[in-house]
């Protein structure tokens, strides 16, 4: 982002108090898609086997989510945007769970 843009503001509700919407412009959207190394998954694996909270995947999800709403808010300055408002999510595996996919509309 350049110094004279303004970061996207992206909301899940419909409206912004305060605000008014003065153009609808369209949809936009951001994907992320990522995945771990044989490594990571054979650790992650044999972690599962004794439960407890998978740091590794937390995190890889966390970094997917994040490069989706990246992408959204580039999409969104691409075509003049200042905000996304009603933005939606869905996450979901690939790959029998080798991957993983975030998808922001």
């Amino acid at each position: 982002m350049s110094a004279e843009q303004k970061p996207v503001l992206i909301l899940t509700i419909n409206d912004c108090p305060d605000m008014r919407v003065v153009r609808v412009i369209g949809t936009v959207h951001g994907t992320g898609v990522r995945s771990r190394n044989l490594i990571s998954n054979l650790l992650g694996g044999v972690r599962a086997l004794f439960g407890g909270k998978q740091a590794g995947y937390l995190n890889m999800i966390a970094q997917t989510r994040d490069d989706a709403l990246e992408q959204l808010a580039e999409h969104a300055q691409s075509l003049g945007a200042n905000a996304v408002l009603g933005m939606r999510s869905d996450s979901g595996e690939f790959d029998a769970g080798q991957g993983n996919e975030y998808r922001l509309t």
